[in-house]
C-alpha cells in the first residue's frame, strides 16, 4: 500500500539533535563555502593574470564538469561496492592536495593554463565520486521521514556557500591575490575529511549479490535502465539536464561578463554573486513548507517554470545601478533551483531500492551533469560569435523553458508523489 508524503505520520525528530548529521552538515557547510572560492578565483586568475580568452575560460568550466561524462557511471558501481563513508574521506584528502598545488605553483612562478585545466579536471573526477557517495550515504544516516528535511538543510548549505563563497573569494582575491585565495578551498577539504572521520553511525557493509558478481557493464546498465524507464524519473532527468545545459552557458561567461562588460572590481563582483546566491538559502528554508503547501509533485514543475522566471533579469544588467538586476536574476534562479532539487532528490532517494542508490544517482549525474561541458563549450563559441550579452539571453531563456519536461509528465496531474518503489516503464 502506498502513501503520500503528507500522510507519513508523526513529525520526525529535529535533525539539530542528530549528532552525526550535524557533523556531516557542518563539515559540508565549511567545505562548500571553501569550494566556492575556487570557481571564482581560478577564472579570475585566468582572465586577469594569464590573459585567457573567453573560450579558454569556458574550457575551464567544461573540463571541471567533463568528469561526470568520463567517470560518473563507473563511479556509481564503485559506490555500491565499497564503504561510502571512507570513500568520501579519501576524496576530500586528495582534493585538498590537488587544489593546494595552485598557490604553490604561483609562488614558484610556474603556474600555467594547462595546470589549471589539469587541476579542475582532476578535482572534478574526485568530486564525482564524492557526490555520488554523498547522496547515497545520506539515507544511511536518516530515515525516510527525515530525508526532505535533511536535503533541505543541505540545500541551505549549498546556497549559503554560494552566497558567502563569492564574497569571501572577492575579498581574498583583493587582499592576497587569486592564487593564494585558492588555499582556502584546500583547507576546507581537510575540515570536511575530519568531520567525516568523527561520524559514528555504522554503515552496513555492501551485500554481495548471490552468485557470481555482475560485471561493471551489467551493473551500469541496471542503474541507467532504472532511470530511463521510470515514467517520472526520466522526465526529471530531462528537465535537470536541459536546465544545466543552459545555465552553464550563463555561468561559464559570468566572470568575463562581470569584469569586461560590467567593469566590476573583485569585491563588487563577489558581493553581487553573494546577493544572488542568497535566494538559495531562502529556497532551502522554505522548500519543505512550499512542498507541503503546493504539493510534493506539483512543486517539481512549479519551481522551474514559475519561481525561476525572474531569472530573465540577468542579461538586463548594465554598469551603474542596473548591475543589481544580475543579482535579482540569480536570486530567483537559486531560489527555484534549491526548491526543485530538494523535492526531486528526496523523491529519487525514496523510490529507489537501497542497493541501487549509488548506480541510480550516478546515472542521473552522468546525464544531467554531462550536459554541463557541452553548455560551456557552446557558450564559448556563441560569446565569440554573438557576444557575451546575447549568449546570456540564450542561456536564461533555455533555463526557464527546461521545466516543460516535468510539466508535460504524470506530475502535472498529481498533487503529491506516492512514496515507495514505483513501477518502472512508461
Amino acid at each position: 500500500m502506498t502513501r503520500t508524503e503528507t500522510e507519513t505520520g508523526a513529525r520526525p525528530p529535529s535533525l539539530f539533535r542528530h549528532r552525526d548529521f550535524m557533523l556531516l552538515w557542518s563539515g559540508q557547510t565549511l567545505s562548500e563555502i571553501g569550494s566556492m572560492v575556487t570557481p571564482f578565483a581560478i577564472p579570475f586568475l585566468a582572465v586577469t593574470a594569464l590573459h585567457a580568452s573567453n573560450f579558454e575560460v569556458a574550457l575551464l568550466t567544461a573540463l571541471g564538469s567533463a568528469a561526470f561524462l568520463l567517470v560518473a557511471l563507473p563511479a556509481g558501481v564503485v559506490v555500491d561496492r565499497v564503504a561510502r563513508h571512507r570513500l568520501m574521506m579519501w576524496c576530500d584528502v586528495l582534493r585538498a592536495l590537488i587544489v593546494g598545488s595552485v598557490p604553490l605553483a604561483w609562488l614558484l612562478g610556474l603556474l600555467t593554463l594547462p595546470q589549471l585545466y589539469a587541476v579542475v579536471l582532476a578535482t572534478g573526477v574526485l568530486t564525482v565520486f564524492f557526490d555520488v557517495a554523498y547522496q547515497s550515504y545520506l539515507p544511511v544516516l536518516l530515515d525516510e521521514r527525515s530525508l526532505i528535511d535533511g536535503n533541505g538543510k543541505l540545500g541551505v548549505t549549498s546556497s549559503a556557500a554560494g552566497m558567502l563563497g563569492p564574497t569571501i573569494a572577492g575579498g581574498l582575491v583583493a587582499a592576497v591575490g587569486a592564487a593564494q585565495a585558492v588555499l582556502v578551498n584546500a583547507v576546507s577539504y581537510v575540515v570536511s575529511a575530519v568531520s567525516l572521520l568523527l561520524i559514528r553511525t555504522p554503515e552496513p557493509k555492501p551485500a554481495p549479490p548471490p552468485g557470481p558478481r555482475p560485471t561493471f557493464r551489467r551493473q551500469i546498465g541496471e542503474g541507467l535502465r532504472f532511470v530511463l524507464t521510470h515514467p517520472i524519473l526520466n522526465r526529471i532527468v530531462a528537465c535537470t539536464g536541459t536546465v544545466n545545459l543552459f545555465v552553464t552557458m550563463v555561468l561559464s561567461m559570468e566572470m568575463p561578463f562581470l569584469v569586461r562588460v560590467l567593469h566590476l572590481t573583485p569585491e563588487t563582483a563577489g558581493l553581487l554573486l553573494a546577493l544572488g546566491a542568497s535566494g538559495g538559502i531562502v529556497g532551502g528554508l522554505l522548500a519543505g513548507r512550499l512542498s507541503r503547501a503546493i504539493g510534493s509533485a506539483r512543486i517539481i514543475w512549479v519551481a522551474p517554470l514559475l519561481l525561476g522566471l525572474p531569472g530573465l533579469c540577468v542579461p538586463l544588467a548594465y554598469p551603474g545601478w542596473r548591475v543589481l538586476l544580475y543579482a535579482v536574476g540569480w536570486f530567483s534562479f537559486n531560489f527555484a533551483a534549491v526548491v526543485y532539487n530538494t523535492a526531486q532528490v528526496s523523491y529519487r532517494q525514496t523510490i529507489c531500492p537501497p542497493d541501487l542508490l549509488g548506480r541510480m544517482n550516478a546515472a542521473v549525474r552522468w546525464i544531467v551533469w554531462g550536459t554541463i561541458p557541452l553548455g560551456a563549450l557552446i557558450a564559448g563559441g556563441l560569446a565569440t560569435w554573438l557576444g557575451l550579452r546575447a549568449t546570456l539571453w540564450i542561456g536564461v531563456t533555455g533555463t526557464c523553458l527546461g521545466g516543460l519536461f516535468v510539466f508535460f509528465s504524470p506530475l502535472r496531474h498529481m498533487r503529491d508523489i506516492e512514496t515507495g518503489p514505483a513501477p518502472a516503464g512508461s
